[in-house]
This record gives C-alpha cells, structure tokens and sequence, in this order.
C-alpha cells in the first residue's frame, strides 16, 4: 500500500466518489422532465409518446443503477452514513415526480416532487392509496392503466389528478413494472404537469377554428358545421346566409380601422342575439359574415328570416360617441337534399350576394337554378371570345354617314362583327361587355382602329374619295395613359393621314376632366378628330364641351327613334342641334330610319345622318361601291 494513501484520504476520495454519483443522478433525472417540457414542440404525437417513454425508463434505470451503487457502498461498511443520505436525498429531492405504489396501489415512496405537484407534502402521501388522488373522469382508465403495469406492460397515458385546492391539472403519466427477482411488487410512476401545453394546445385550436376579433366560427369551421348539418331526407332545408356590410370599406376610409373592427364585433353580437340554438353565425372574412339556419321552411321563410337580419341591424351603432347606421346585402342559398355539400351551399349563396349588390345593395336574394345555366353561358362565351381573337373570327363592317342637304357620303363609322363558326354573326351587344369585363376591349379595340386605318387608307389608295373614318373608343382604352403614342403608332403603320381618322368617345369619359383635356389636346394635336357619341344619355353638359377640344356631337338613336311621337325628345334634339351649332360644333344623328325622322332633322339644320333609312352596315367592299355611287336620296 502507498504510504501516502492514508484512511482520511480514502474517505475523502469516497465522499468526492458519491457526490459525483449525486449529481449524475440529478442531471439524469432532470432530463426526462426537460425533453417532456420541449419535445413535443418540434416531435410528431407518435414519435414524442415513444420517446418519452424511452428516455424516461433510461432515467429510472440510470439511476436505480445509480441508488445500487450507493446500497453497495452501505453493504461494504464503508461511509455508510453518507451513503444512506444520499439515498435518502436521492428519493425525497429528486426533480423528477417519481412515486411507487405497491400492487394493493398504496404509495409506498414518493418524491417531495411528486407531492408539490398536487399540493401535498410528501408525508401525506405515504400510506395512502392513489386513487382518491385521482380526477373522477380519470379514475377508471387510472386503475386499467394500473392494472395493465402489474401485468408487466409498461403504460403511458394523459390523466386528470385532483389538485389539494380542488382544482383539476392534466399530467403525462408513464407507469413501469416495479420487479423483485421475477415477482411484480408494484409500479415506479412518473408524472409530469402538461397543463399549460394542453392550454396552449387548445388556445391554438380554438385560433384555427375561430375568428379571433369577434369570437365566432371561421371559414373553416363554419363549413364543417355546414357539412354536419346539412340534411339527408325530406323535411326542413339548410340555408346559407352569406352576408355583406355596404360601404365598409368607405366606413373604415373615414372612421379608420379600429372604428371599423368595433363595429365588426356589435355586428357579430346582433347577428348571435336572436340565432335558435342550433343556428350558427360565422365570420368569414372582411366585413363578410355568414348564417347557417337548420330549420328553413321555405323560400319565403328564408325571406322571412333575412328581413328580420335587416331589422336587427337597423337601429343606429353607437361608436364612441357616433351613431351610425348600416344596410347590408344578403344572398341565400337554399339546400336540395342529396345534391348539395358544403361548398355548393356556399356559392349558391355568394353567386345570390353578387346579384344583390349588382343590384344597388340594401336587400337581399334567394339563389335560382337558372343561374347556373347563365354562368355557363357566360363562361363559354368568355372561352369562345379568347379563341376568336386568336383566330382571326372579328370582322368590321363600315356604316355610311350621309350629308344631310346633298346626300353625299362624308365619312363611315367602323363596327366590329364576330364571325362565330357555329352561331354565325354574334351582335357586338352580346360580346362587347363581356370584353369590357375581362380586358379584352383593349386589344379588340386596338384591332379595330389598326383595321380601319389600314382599310380607309386602301380606299384611299384605290383612288375613291378621302372621308374620315370613325372607330369608338372603350373607356379601358381612353385612361391608358399611352393611347397618343398607339394612335401615332398605327397612323404611321398604316400612312394614314391624321385628320381622317375621327375617334368617338362617350360623354363619361369626360367626367373626369383633367385626363380628359390632357388626352384630346394630345390627340388633337396629332391632327386627329373628337367626337362625342351617344349624346344625351350621359353626363350631358356644354360646359365641357365649350373646354374640350371636340368637334362633332352624336345624337343618341334613343332620341331620334320618338321625335315624332314623342313632343319632348323632338324639343331635345332641336335644342341639341341649336346649342351645339352655337358652340361651332357639328351634329350627326345615329338610328334614323324613315323618312319623317330625316326631315325633322333637315328642318332643324342637323348636318349629318346615319342608319338604316339609307344603308345599314356594310362589308369594305359595298363601301367602295356606293363612294363611286351617285348621292342617297
């Protein structure tokens, strides 16, 4: 033996020995309790479960192996009051909420832990039976649970225990076989307080199920609530009652966002006031809400229950102070048994929404079957449109623009036909506000003015007489803030002079007026004609006409068609014709037909004419037949 190797220093290496072994034992306690705070963070349930479990029997087995250690040192005699300290220490101070129950499930140890964690000490745990310990609702899964350990199947389950102040606390409870020799004496159960995480678990639930600010079921609950209420056999329908507040956006524009989140969740409260129990209000998004009823009757039943949404929402909004009143707009969509899901329902109802705010808002509407077959034709007609364009199916016919003194033609306005392959001549009202819808117009009427000036320059070419041609413009195309360059870019294109191109626009587009001035001078000063077409059924002022470079007015054919039945469109078109000849503008008028239509305006000094009486549109080449013609009439 070292001489130096004294029976102090033994004791001192002993003691330093068991302190390391203490303090294993506690960082492998703490782990398990760690990895059961965090794992589940980034751990599928599955995966975590048996992770846990895992860790969790290392732990014990770590530090039973760890505790054997200690009994040995006790067992050699040496250090024998330390080492029972430790052991002591061990059981009693361990992070972990370690308890052992034996087989008759009386506790028999515990951790001062396991104690604090339902508000006893551990004292009083000692000697008593888990059970009453237990949450009611957990207490038969509690004693299976147990029951399957004594067998030797270790458990893992999420059971409810009944705190000293009273309350419930949920706990991840994982429960191992507690062996002497081949004998099961009792189980070694670890638990760990999972309250908060089932808080936060169900906090995170309820944020993806409902809507926050107003407290009412999302989009996505409210159509699985459609969808289990929807019903299979005859008797009452479900109806979806999709819902808009009018003029929100123009609420929140004046009053700011905050005012208009209030006034949000008042309309959220009115709308549950007065719901049946098994009726369901929902936010969807924005200032769109929507109502499921269970129990609707019939359409006029669902009118019924709309006016009465309406009425609720009548009486004024006190917002800080302000009393504000709302309208809404309510599309309905009535279920068919067997035909509807979730979804559908909704859209009956949003397609009913649409038609009602198309309409002027403040009202509502039940969905029609019928629609269905408008929207299909409208999306094949919106189909057919991208594909004639492509393939060449728009045509232009010319309709001559007579003198109306010497019968001469003076000038044709360009008219753009489809040459649909299975409809034949599709009218320009079928398509054109289709085009005006989807964009389309722009490059339509890009084509058109392109084509005419090409066409008009050919006659020209040709050797017939040089007349203007007039090509209508869309408002898409009057507000693109290049239309000069285009209408430059085609006239060189084509070599076109200027001054025989006359484009028409409407009367409002000139509302707004600075665009407006600052787009016909441009133009005007590319030498290129202005015209204002169908005059009269707009935004009728000779304001703007006296400060707008125009040079020709269009009587609108509304008015021509009833100058002879009607006193007071014949007394408009003579004060047209008078106002506008004092402002040193041209008159033609559009749509006439007969012959006393053509004398009234002769009588009145009209100078120009147009429509049916003496030529309907016509092909190019009829065009270049009646220039070479003698004078109509």
């Amino acid at each position: 033996m070292d001489a130096a190797d004294t029976p102090g220093k033994r004791r001192r290496r002993k003691r330093l020995s068991v302190r390391v072994l203490w303090m294993a034992s506690c960082c492998i306690g703490a782990l398990p309790v760690l990895w059961d705070s965090f794992a589940p963070f980034w751990l599928g349930r599955r995966e975590y479960g048996w992770s846990a479990a895992a860790l969790t029997a290392a732990a014990i087995a770590a530090i039973a192996w760890l505790a054997a250690l200690y009994a040995r040192q006790v067992r050699s005699g040496e250090d024998d009051t330390l080492g029972s300290s430790i052991l002591n220490s061990l059981i009693r101070y361990s992070p972990l909420a370690l308890t052992v129950v034996d087989r008759n499930g009386t506790i028999v140890e515990a951790t001062e832990s396991a104690g604090q964690l339902i508000g006893f000490r551990r004292s009083e745990l000692i000697g008593q039976s888990f059970v009453p310990y237990m949450d009611t609702g957990s207490r038969k899964q509690a004693l299976q649970q147990f029951e399957q350990t004594l067998l030797g199947y270790p458990q893992d389950a999420v059971l409810s225990l009944r705190h000293k102040a009273g309350y419930a606390i949920d706990l991840h409870v994982i429960a191992s076989p507690l062996k002497r020799g081949s004998r099961i004496e009792g189980a070694v159960i670890l638990t760990n307080d999972i309250s908060e995480r089932k808080r936060t678990t169900e906090r995170i639930k309820y944020m993806a199920n409902y809507d926050d600010m107003t407290g009412l079921p999302n989009r996505k609950s409210f159509m699985q609530k459609v969808s289990e209420a929807l019903p299979r056999g005859e008797g009452p329908m479900a109806a979806v009652f999709y819902l808009d507040v009018d003029r929100f956006k123009l609420i929140n524009a004046s009053f700011g966002r905050e005012f208009g989140d209030m006034l949000l969740m008042q309309i959220a409260e009115r709308l549950t006031r007065e719901l049946a129990w098994l009726d369901i209000a929902a936010r969807m998004e924005g200032d769109e809400f929507a109502i499921l009823f269970t129990d609707v009757l019939s359409e006029t039943d669902a009118g019924d229950k709309a006016r009465s949404i309406m009425r609720g929402l009548e009486e004024p909004f006190e917002l800080q102070g302000v009393p504000l009143h709302i309208t809404v707009s309510i599309g309905i969509g009535l279920s068919v048994p067997g035909c509807d899901d979730a979804e559908a329902l909704l859209k009956k109802a949003d397609m009913a929404l649409a038609k009602v705010k198309e309409s002027g808002k403040n009202g509502y509407l039940v969905y029609s079957e019928q629609w269905d077959n408008q929207s299909l034709a409208r999306l094949t007609l919106e189909h057919d449109l991208k594909r004639a364009f492509k393939q060449g199916e728009f045509v232009l016919m010319y309709q001559p623009q007579y003198h109306l003194m010497t019968g001469n033609i003076v000038g044709v306005e360009a008219l753009v036909r489809w040459r649909h392959p299975e409809r034949g001549l599709v009218p320009p009202s079928e398509f054109i506000p289709m085009a005006e819808e989807n964009g389309m117009i722009v490059d339509l009427g890009d084509w058109v003015m392109l084509e005419a000036c090409r066409q008009n320059k050919a006659w020209q070419d040709a050797g017939l007489p040089a007349i203007p041609v007039s090509v209508n413009l869309s408002i898409r195309q009057f507000l693109q803030q290049n239309l000069t360059k285009k209408v430059e870019d085609i006239l060189l294109r084509t070599g076109l002079k200027a001054k025989y191109l006359d484009l028409e626009i409407t009367e409002t587009m000139t509302m707004d007026i600075g665009h407006a001035a600052k787009c016909l001078v441009e133009l005007t000063m590319l030498g290129v004609n202005i015209s204002i077409d169908d005059f009269g059924t707009g935004y009728s002022s000779f304001h703007y006409l006296k400060n707008l470079p125009i040079g020709k007015l269009k009587i609108d054919r509304s008015f021509v068609r009833d100058i002879e039945q009607d006193p007071g469109d014949a007394a408009i078109v003579a004060a047209i014709i008078a106002m506008a000849h004092n402002l040193n503008l041209q008159v033609i008028a559009e749509g006439v037909e007969n012959e006393e239509q053509m004398r009234f305006l002769q009588l009145h000094a009209c100078d120009e004419m147009q429509g049916f009486l003496w030529s309907p549109p016509v092909p190019e080449g009829r065009i270049a037949e009646m220039l070479q013609a003698p004078p109509a009439g």
